[in-house]
């Protein structure tokens, strides 16, 4: 236990930085190694061909472009850029059917008043005409931000199931975004390294506190102040059931 918590909690320097009484680092960026490249290159933006010729080019998409794209097709809107969004992964929704299963147990448990939802749910994360993201996962406890159409605002948690092709914009690129649009706690959940980055957000801007686990802990959830847990041993086995060491 020593061990990963000595190998998990790095800044980007590869320094160990100041760690709080419950195991947390302050960052400024993201630990050592666990993103690279830029989200805007590594993101699957919009190209000819998919339904939009009004001349425009990226950074200038708006809300009512989102709007006209085919309902079969999934897009996220991020200032002013459209991107693209890959099928999920039977691994992806299998972590995600998990995760949905034990927070909505936490909340039930504990009585709380937030809503547990899952993609695709539209999030009009600035609540203007130039950002629509499709969390993986959102945790909402003002019922005010919930609308039949889509969420009006920022949620208190959010977290993402990462892949080859959304692993920058989702660790880059959304972290910006959530932090900034006061998002209260962000997870990045990595099937491939069997990981978990957790980024609890104190303010807008500037540091934040950023912890990564294993697959095989229990994950505290901060926005319950610890009180609920998120047990991913069950889902490491019933992973490593299903596809074994298979990539």
């Amino acid at each position: 236990m020593d061990k990963n918590k000595n190998r998990n909690d790095r800044t980007a320097g590869g320094r160990p930085d100041y760690q709080n009484e419950k195991g947390f680092r302050y960052l400024r960026e993201l630990p050592e190694g666990i993103s690279d490249g830029k989200a805007q290159e590594a993101a699957s933006i919009y190209s000819a061909g998919h339904g939009l010729k009004n001349g425009k080019k990226q950074g200038e998409y708006t809300l009512e472009d989102y709007l006209a794209l085919p309902e079969e097709e999934r897009w996220e809107l991020i200032d002013g850029y459209l991107i693209r969004m890959d099928s999920p992964t039977t691994e992806h929704q299998i972590i995600l059917g998990n995760l949905y299963t034990a927070f909505r147990k936490c909340i039930e448990d504990h009585d709380a008043p937030c809503k547990v939802l899952f993609a695709p749910a539209d999030v009009q994360l600035d609540m203007d005409n130039r950002t629509i993201v499709e969390p993986d996962l959102i945790v909402l406890c003002d019922r005010l931000k919930l609308r039949k159409k889509r969420i009006f605002g920022a949620p208190d948690l959010v977290a993402e199931i990462l892949s080859p092709s959304t692993h920058s914009k989702d660790m880059l690129w959304k972290n910006s975004k959530y932090q900034k649009a006061g998002v209260r706690e962000y997870w990045m959940v990595d099937p491939e390294k069997r990981k978990v980055l957790v980024n609890l957000f104190e303010n807008r801007e500037g540091e934040y506190r950023s912890r990564l686990y294993d697959f095989d802990q229990r994950i505290p959830v901060g926005i319950s102040n610890g009180e609920c847990m998120i047990d991913f041993g069950p889902i490491l086995q019933e992973l490593e059931e299903l596809y074994g060491d298979e990539n």
